[in-house]
Formats: structure tokens, sequence, C-alpha cells
């Protein structure tokens, strides 16, 4: 009897942190990773923390530390920068080629605004 997988293995989840898909069975897993709680922080991990060893390498370029300081800066900083402002353009893309509702990132909010609204509605009746 064999069962469907419904975590990626550790060789998997390598291969989904650089873009492949996972299998259907998993989708359950890829939806709480791109849109549950926590999705932001990981996202942001993913993309900085594989860039940190590089960065490190300026340390040994001769010279004061706040000069190989400086320049780590003037890599991170920007690269943090457009990560998270590509991030729900990236999240979209990811729940996309998964088969997945983008419009799940704006779960939460639309959930927001109508409790918002059901409770304006409650407290001051429609017009």
């Amino acid at each position: 009897m064999t069962t469907e997988r419904t975590t990626p293995t550790p060789l998997q989840f390598l291969g989904y942190s650089f873009g492949r898909t996972l299998p259907e069975s998993m989708q359950d897993w890829v939806r709480e990773d791109l849109v549950g709680n926590g999705a932001q922080v990981r996202y942001l991990a993913r993309f900085t923390v594989p860039v940190i060893p590089l960065l490190l390498l300026f340390l040994l370029i001769p010279g004061p530390l706040w000069m190989s300081l400086a320049m780590m800066a003037l890599l991170f900083i920007p690269l943090v920068y457009f990560a998270i402002a590509l991030m729900n353009v990236y999240r979209r893309h990811r729940l996309l080629i998964h088969g997945l509702d983008p419009q799940l990132i704006n779960a939460k909010a639309q959930t927001r605004a109508d409790r918002t609204r059901d409770d304006y509605e409650r407290r001051h009746g429609r017009g």
C-alpha cells in the first residue's frame, strides 16, 4: 500500500525553495507555506539567508571593518527592499504554478474587510 506524502522530503523542499513545483498531494502544504501564518517571514528568510554567506566574503577584503560592512549593506539593503516589494507577485506566481487560486494572497484582507462591513451594517443598518 502506498500513501502519497503530504509534506515534502528534504530534497523536494530544496527543489521547492529554488522554484520547482511539488506533487498535487502537497497542495495543502504549499497553500499553508505561501499564505498561512508566517508566510512573509518564511519568504524573506528563504530569499535572504542564502545570500549571507556570499556577503560574508567581503570580510576577507583587506581594509577597515566598516568598509566591508558598508559594501555588504550596499548589496543587502536593496536585496531586502526588492524582496519585500515583489513578495506578493512571487507568492501569487508560486500559487499559480501549483494549481492554486492566486487570490488566496488577499483572503485575509478580504475577510477583515467583510467583517468590518458587516459590523458597520449591524451598527448603522443599510442606507
